[in-house]
């Protein structure tokens, strides 16, 4: 697969997993998609529950597309500085991840659809690139359907998401279960 080897979470899905994102311009609430994007939302529980997310930067805001973070390479930057687009000390924001890769699941998530609010993984160009960068959709980007992985639709929050912009921080993400 292009010389990059694919992880495989070891989080368990149950299937019920609500994603609670606390940011510094409010709270976002998020129903994960266990069945249609398992690998995706087992990374995103593994590395959410260990902390990974807390402290980084929203490092990449494009009006009425997207609003992206979890690039590890923000957590040593203030906001002003990756607001501004500048170097940090692990690189430049953007080009972080975990060290690994998992498997693109957008052929295979029959509700694969970038809908306003929608929770998906960033990649580079290899399909299977995805490792911690999410981005959530600013608008439809039904353009991005056949290429990205869909894993969560957001609940409660789409003002808050519409209010982030680049430096803006994810303070911490909480992984529950719905009420039943």
């Amino acid at each position: 697969m292009f010389g990059i080897e694919l992880y495989t979470p070891e989080y368990n899905v149950v299937g019920d997993e609500v994603a609670i994102v606390e940011t510094s311009k409010g709270t976002i609430k998020v129903e994960l998609d266990g069945a249609g994007a398992p690998i995706h939302v087992a990374n995103f529980c593994e590395l959410s529950t260990m902390g990974f997310y807390d402290g980084l930067k929203f490092h990449r805001y494009v009006p009425g597309f997207v609003i992206q973070g979890g690039d590890p390479n923000t957590r040593d930057m203030t906001g002003e500085q990756v607001a501004a687009g500048l170097p940090g000390p692990d690189g430049m924001p953007g080009t972080g991840g975990p060290g690994y890769c998992i498997k693109g699941e957008f052929n295979t998530n029959p509700r694969n659809s970038h809908d306003d609010g929608a929770l998906a993984m960033a990649r580079s160009m290899n399909p299977d690139s995805a490792g911690s960068q999410f981005y959530f959709c600013l608008g439809a980007q039904h353009n991005l359907d056949s290429g990205y992985t869909v894993f969560g639709q957001t609940l409660e929050g789409k003002d808050v998401i519409a209010a982030l912009r680049a430096g803006d921080e994810i303070v911490h993400i909480d992984i529950v279960h719905k009420e039943q």
